[in-house]
């Protein structure tokens, strides 16, 4: 149950430039609807129109790496489906919205994830010195199994009011970390996560925007990612891009686009956009691949920026669920697994 913010919290909240009005905003006006649409009709069109091939009919192509068995030296990321990815930079490993309960909904059974996407469990993810939670949606943070993991889990980060859920949860004050908007964190191996701006909202109940969505700049050493989580296309892709590019990789939101909701999340062409804005090198196209929330075809959102990017000539990445991405390696070619067998 959603809560009011009080005390400390409230005063935290307070101090935010996002936090306006009793609510965290977005930089730009960012309509939940698009005009000329509203929620009554959404629904309806979701409840009751038949739309083609929102789910496949056959099991994902996927690869269960053992994760346990790699070496801490290695540079690696695994995508598990949708928004959820293990990643390891110099020898510290984050894991990022993980959501392996098979569902994306707040009733039980009432979203679950495409055949063969769910491939992990909490028991196959080792020791994680890093949680990272883009925001508090149910596709991104995941009772069950955030729970599960939680004596894996060294220290969490989010952004300002996520960690109130949390502690309700079962986990340590001491270990949640709450960011602003360009607030940064110094990590072990000198290694520094910046919290940044993306276009979005929050809420798991009826109250709306009072937990603060997020970004992630992760620098190292070696390379310096971008984890996008959701958003709409807007100018603090540029802002990111000029502050702390450019990037050796990108993780974007392409899947689960709506013409009814346009402000919040991105099509493909406008990743491409993001991609260009953040100045990165390599971009991996996320959050499809898992969860049907939207009217597309599921297979629609890599389809589209694998086509349009042969125009962008971005070096776009493709990995199927679990397999790995070797992050040193600029090389690594991926398959276009998505297609049928004899188109592939």
């Amino acid at each position: 149950m959603e809560k009011k913010p009080a005390g400390e919290i409230l005063k935290r909240f307070q101090q935010s430039p996002q936090y306006k009005n009793g609510r965290f905003q977005n930089i730009n006006h960012t309509p939940t609807f698009t005009e000329g649409h509203s929620f009554g009709k959404v629904l309806y069109k979701y409840l009751f129109v038949k739309y083609p091939r929102t789910r496949p009919e056959a099991i994902l192509p996927s690869v269960k790496t053992d994760l346990h068995s790699l070496s801490r030296d290695e540079n690696v990321l695994i995508w598990f489906g949708h928004s959820s990815y293990f990643i390891q930079v110099d020898g510290l490993r984050f894991l990022v919205d993980p959501v392996f309960s098979g569902n994306a909904s707040p009733l039980r059974g009432s979203n679950r994830s495409f055949k063969g996407s769910d491939i992990y469990e909490p028991a196959d993810i080792p020791d994680i010195d890093y949680l990272l939670i883009t925001h508090d949606h149910y596709d991104h943070l995941d009772y069950r199994t955030v729970t599960a993991l939680r004596s894996k889990v060294r220290k969490v980060i989010t952004g300002l009011g996520v960690g109130g859920h949390l502690q309700r949860w079962g986990y340590d004050a001491a270990m949640v970390t709450e960011l602003d908007w360009y607030d940064h964190v110094v990590l072990r191996n000198n290694i520094t996560l910046h919290a940044t701006p993306a276009r979005h909202f929050s809420g798991r109940g009826f109250i709306r925007n009072n937990t603060l969505w997020l970004s992630f700049v992760l620098q190292s050493h070696s390379m310096r990612l971008y984890i996008g989580g959701d958003s709409g296309y807007d100018e603090h892709f540029k802002m990111i891009g000029e502050k702390f590019g450019p990037f050796d990789l990108a993780l974007l939101d392409n899947g689960q686009y709506n013409p009814a909701w346009r402000a919040i999340h991105m099509f493909p062409e406008d990743v491409l956009k993001a991609a260009s804005d953040l100045q990165a090198d390599r971009v991996l196209a996320g959050h499809s691949g898992k969860f049907m929330m939207s009217t597309h075809p599921w297979d629609e959102p890599l389809k589209r920026i694998t086509e349009l990017n042969q125009q962008a000539g971005l070096k776009l990445l493709t990995p199927r669920i679990g397999q790995p991405v070797y992050l040193s390696r600029a090389d690594q070619a991926f398959d276009q697994w998505w297609l049928p067998a004899n188109e592939s």
